[in-house]
């Protein structure tokens, strides 16, 4: 017998799952699943064996059980899954977001598991380096269902102290994440809003709410730069080191002196002529444009289109690679050769050329 909802399922349930209950705990048959998702009955047969085939895993039967019990089981027993905070808050979905995000992160370095005791509310990550302490992170376990429900974390042996790993789909997930903070920040730095709008459009309600902080044109969770030197490859060790890193941030201050324009010079040399009488100084300008261009130069076609996007301009690496149409998740590794060439570049410099950085 077919039975409605209490409530909605929230939006970061996968869509196998979400099937699945309709089945189990709602009473449709597989056709009507079928017919509704406009699929052929097998392949939601398929969906149903492989999710019940992951009750296996304590996470996943959890936080299936919770999700029956809140929005298909009686007004009592939603009340009491209700209190379990297994649902994000509404209005709080983008901070649920970042936290299964935040978990994702600790889970990608090397040696770092999530382990969970039974019958514990909380999970930890627990993360062990050579010559280091071990780092842990306290996880709810709502946190820690959801992401095995999504399959972004699993256990190959659970038991009463199950150790969990991220998977090749969680890191895909994580990708993705970062890829669209990244298009976020570069939208806000373009001059764009939250709400989509102009920051001239945006002024007035500035002034009317002096609480809302100003905004910056750069900052550290803008640049691309800072976002892969967070990252570690499989030996644990950063993806950009901090050398890499100084070299593309000396790129950008030559690209950005060169775009402040003629009047630094015009206001140097005048005030040199009337209180100085000394002569014009050479164009700060022209040398910061000699710089870029040389560099750039240096680098070739590839290296410098990768450089000129993500360093000087600021754009996220998922931009740049869909501008010059390469594949997905190429564009970090060409642009650590870049910075590599350009460090080169900038070590061989000396005298007036060696100038910043």
């Amino acid at each position: 017998m077919q039975k409605q909802p209490v409530s909605p399922l929230p939006s970061w349930v996968p869509e196998e799952a979400s099937r699945y209950l309709d089945h189990t705990e709602a009473g449709q048959s597989i056709r009507q699943l079928a017919r509704a998702a406009g699929c052929h009955p097998s392949t939601v047969l398929r969906q149903v064996r492989r999710i019940e085939t992951r009750r296996d895993d304590p996470l996943v039967d959890c936080a299936l059980q919770s999700l029956a019990a809140r929005h298909y089981g009686s007004a009592a027993a939603a009340e009491a899954a209700g209190r379990q905070g297994f649902d994000a808050p509404k209005g709080a979905e983008a901070t649920f977001e970042q936290e299964l995000s935040r978990i994702l992160r600790g889970l990608c370095h090397s040696g770092a598991v999530l382990a969970l005791a039974e019958g514990m509310d909380k999970a930890v990550v627990v993360r062990e380096a050579e010559g280091e302490a071990a780092q842990k992170t306290v996880v709810d376990r709502h946190i820690a269902e959801a992401l095995a429900l999504r399959d972004w974390i699993s256990c190959a042996c659970p038991g009463r102290l199950s150790r969990y790993h991220i998977t090749a789909s969680g890191r895909s997930a994580l990708s993705a994440m970062m890829a669209a903070a990244e298009n976020r920040a570069q939208k806000t730095a373009d001059g764009f809003g939250e709400a989509g709008q102009p920051f001239a459009a945006q002024g007035l309600q500035d002034k009317a709410n002096s609480k809302r902080p100003r905004r910056v044109r750069y900052g550290l969770a803008e640049s691309p730069l800072d976002t892969l030197a967070r990252l570690h490859d499989r030996d644990g060790n950063p993806f950009l080191t901090a050398d890499l890193v100084a070299a593309g941030e000396r790129l950008r201050e030559d690209f950005e002196l060169a775009q402040i324009g003629n009047h630094l010079e015009l206001g140097r040399n005048q005030f040199n002529t009337e209180h100085c009488g000394a002569s014009q100084m050479t164009n700060p300008v022209e040398a910061a444009k000699r710089r870029a261009a040389g560099a750039l130069n240096h680098l070739g076609a590839g290296l410098s289109d990768i450089a000129l996007r993500c360093c000087c301009h600021l754009l996220g690496l998922e931009a740049a690679e869909r501008q010059l149409g390469w594949s997905a998740r190429s564009g970090k590794v060409v642009l650590r050769i870049a910075l590599q060439q350009l460090k080169a570049h900038y070590d061989g410099l000396s005298g007036s050329d060696n100038l910043i950085g």
